[in-house]
């Protein structure tokens, strides 16, 4: 190497390294957030139900909704802001709720103004100014606007917002139905409070889940107010507008009934007014009623289901005596012990369906000679045995559990003997109450009351496609 060549050299070194210098002069930056966006996860879609993979989101954990509407059934359009107070189960950059058919205009989370965006048929993804750091508390407030739509499908009907023919409004149906009017984490398992305080023209009035609150007019128009402490799963959540008959009492216990009829319901009413002695009836094999509140929402449509909205059902023009039993059955098995996925469906269905049963035992019949005779009409129609009763499919919920479910739980209570059966559900719902369970569980635990080795069984009815062997067919004094 020439001299004047290792002189050009050296000064590029130097330069280079100069360069190199100035790069590691640390620029002016502000503080860190309390999570550092690298360290932050994004949300996903879905909270992990087999059957409904895209349902509810994980991230986060809802403890209230306090949703603030206003409906007018002339035009059918709905304003709404809805302020949810969650937890952060992981440090989050951003997170979804679900949102359906409706106009999102503008998302805060805490006092910050977020970034956000309608994905698909229902995801709302929310994107926080600054992320959320596990563990801490945060409140998300949405906006939103539109005409309420109907869900439809094929295997399990219609659901969600329904336009009444009586010209009101009312959301009921499951899987889907709350975010058909509110953004929700709709999965049975995030289950939270609701608060809703809903505007409607005057003349109208508003039914929905718990206690009544105050009422005040202004302008045209008359607010009013909802409170439900007790948690619930969001598809048991509901709104009806209509301009009802509002009918009110209190339980033997002193918690209020608020019963509302739509025009045309009135035969109803006597139905209804049995209500405090279905819930004895059902109290000393479920345990005392679970709910703060009681009543119906009686519609004038013939919708193909009624619903156990938590507190206050939704009965359809054509419910009867047995559909009030049914249906106060859930606020136990579905409200307040709710589904941790719907292959656990029978955890609800099945008991309640049941219920109808001890109703017809209080009113004086046998029904262990009902069974028998069942069994017997039934025991050639392969397609009734081959409905599963847990784990059945999606789409099949709903096949097996009303009918082989009720068969199956009145077994169970002679495998296991009376005593035994009512403590069990008992102490079933104690253990869960207010929570979430799944039928493996449900198993365990009769097992474990029992003293039984109850597999076989359990498998020859809620799992198997066809007819039990006769050992678990005629269990207990069912044999002769």
């Amino acid at each position: 190497m020439n001299a004047r060549r290792y002189l050009f050299v050296l000064v590029l070194v130097v330069f280079v390294a100069g360069l190199v210098v100035v790069a590691r002069i640390p620029k002016a930056t502000p503080p860190p957030p309390t999570t550092a966006p690298q360290v932050a996860v994004e949300a996903g879609a879905g909270a992990g139900d087999p059957y409904y993979p895209a349902d509810g989101n994980s991230g986060y954990d809802v403890t209230n909704y306090d949703l603030s509407i206003s409906y007018d059934p002339s035009k059918k359009h709905l304003d709404g802001t809805a302020r949810i107070t969650a937890t952060a189960a992981q440090d989050l950059s951003r997170f979804n709720l679900d949102l359906l058919g409706l106009k999102v205009t503008s998302v805060q989370v805490g006092d910050q103004p977020a970034r956000f965006a309608q994905e698909g048929d229902h995801e709302l993804v929310i994107t926080p100014a600054t992320a959320l750091a596990s563990g801490k508390p945060f409140t998300t407030t949405v906006v939103y606007n539109g005409n309420p739509q109907l869900v439809s499908d094929d295997s399990l009907g219609r659901s969600g917002w329904q336009v009444s023919t009586t010209g009101g409004a009312f959301a009921a149906g499951e899987p889907h139905s709350a975010t058909t009017w509110f953004p929700a984490n709709d999965t049975p398992r995030d289950k939270a409070t609701l608060k809703l305080t809903a505007r409607v023209p005057d003349g109208w009035s508003v039914i929905a889940n718990g206690v009544e609150g105050p009422v005040s007019r202004a302008d045209g128009w008359t607010t009013f107010t909802w409170t439900e402490d007790t948690p619930l799963a969001t598809y048991v959540s509901t709104v009806a507008i209509d301009k009802w008959t509002v009918v009110r009492s209190t339980l033997p216990d002193g918690k209020p009934v608020v019963d509302a009829y739509a025009p045309g319901t009135e035969d109803k009413k006597s139905l209804e007014q049995r209500l405090p002695e279905v819930i004895s009836v059902l109290t000393p094999y479920f345990g005392p009623y679970p709910q703060r509140a009681a009543g119906g929402i009686f519609v004038a449509d013939r919708i193909g289901f009624s619903l156990e909205t938590q507190t206050r059902p939704v009965y359809a023009a054509w419910a009867d005596l047995e559909t009030i039993v049914h249906e106060n059955a859930h606020q136990w098995f579905g409200d307040s012990v709710s589904i941790t996925t719907w292959a656990d469906i029978c955890l609800n269905e099945c008991l309640a369906s049941y219920s109808q049963w001890l109703w017809a035992e209080h009113e004086g019949q046998n029904l262990d000679d009902r069974y028998r005779t069942r069994i017997q009409e039934l025991k050639g129609e392969t397609s009734f045995w081959a409905a599963k009763l847990y784990d059945m499919g999606k789409g099949n919920e709903f096949k097996g559990v009303y009918t082989k479910g009720l068969l199956a739980m009145h077994a169970l209570r002679k495998q296991v003997g009376d005593q035994v059966f009512k403590q069990a559900l008992q102490s079933w719902v104690s253990t869960h109450r207010d929570g979430n369970a799944t039928w493996p569980e449900f198993e365990s635990h009769f097992k474990k009351a029992s003293g039984q080795q109850l597999d076989a069984f359990f498998q020859a009815w809620f799992r198997d496609t066809k007819l039990p062997a006769d050992e678990h067919l005629y269990p207990g004094n069912l044999r002769r």
